[in-house]
């Protein structure tokens, strides 16, 4: 049970899920930081002063405060709409580096291209023996 937690933590995709996770969280809080410093005042400038979270409605003997919601939807647009633009250039960027390496490719004859495909494979086999 060891052996398989020891595989599965170092497998690469793991890895990446951990980094993303730090990364967003990273991420999401310099996109809170624009959102609540930088774009809801603007905002309220452009709605003459309206502070969304100060709004609420009166019911009854309470008020429900349903600014903080609305406050929450833009932030929830915003953030979506930076990670959209940061995927559309990072596909991008990706699309452009598989057309260069494609490119490559098809430049080098193709006994050079089995070489190096064997070579890759021998060396993930020596990794993989390496951890066993």
């Amino acid at each position: 049970m060891i052996k398989e937690f020891k595989e599965f933590i170092t497998k690469g995709n793991v890895l990446d899920l951990a980094i993303a996770v730090v990364m967003g969280a990273a991420f999401g809080k310099i996109v809170s930081s624009l959102v609540e410093n930088i774009i809801t005042p603007l905002i309220e400038i452009l709605l003459g002063g309206v502070n969304f979270s100060s709004l609420s409605i009166p019911v009854g003997n309470t008020d429900v405060q349903y600014g903080e919601f609305v406050q929450a939807v833009i932030d929830f647009l915003i953030i979506s709409f930076a990670i959209f633009m940061f995927m559309k250039v990072a596909n991008s960027l990706i699309r452009k580096k598989q057309a260069n390496e494609e490119e490559v490719l098809e430049a080098v004859p193709a006994s050079e291209q089995y070489l190096k495909e064997i070579r890759d494979l021998l060396q993930k086999n020596s990794r993989q023996d390496e951890t066993s």
